[in-house]
């Protein structure tokens, strides 16, 4: 009986992002509290933003990329590289190749 490993789970964009905004901040030496007010959003929300646990809409992610000095793209771009190092890890496909072998150079994002 042949034994099969368990698919891997796709990262979940909102867990991308947050790491990215968490290793910015820690980055750059910040507390929660410095970029939330920055941002001018709250502590605890910017806390599970950062933890995976909401999906910040557009406008808060532009508040705490702003308050870190990026912009919005910066923000999703780093995420979306985040995104294709931990596929291709899985995949077995070279950097910017999905599972089907074809190139891409841009971001895809779905509401």
């Amino acid at each position: 009986m042949a034994q099969f490993e368990p698919a891997a789970r796709e990262p979940l964009w909102r867990d991308l992002v947050g790491d990215v905004l968490r290793r910015e901040r820690l980055g750059q030496e910040r507390t929660l509290k410095e970029v939330a007010e920055a941002a001018r959003i709250s502590m605890p929300y910017l806390s599970e933003v950062e933890r995976g646990r909401k999906e910040a809409s557009s406008e808060v992610l532009a508040a705490a990329a702003g308050a870190l000095g990026l912009g919005l793209g910066d923000l999703l771009a780093r995420a979306q590289g985040e995104l294709v190092r931990l596929t291709s890890r899985h995949t077995g496909a070279g950097p910017g190749r999905g599972a089907s072998g074809a190139r891409f150079d841009g971001m895809c994002l779905a509401a």
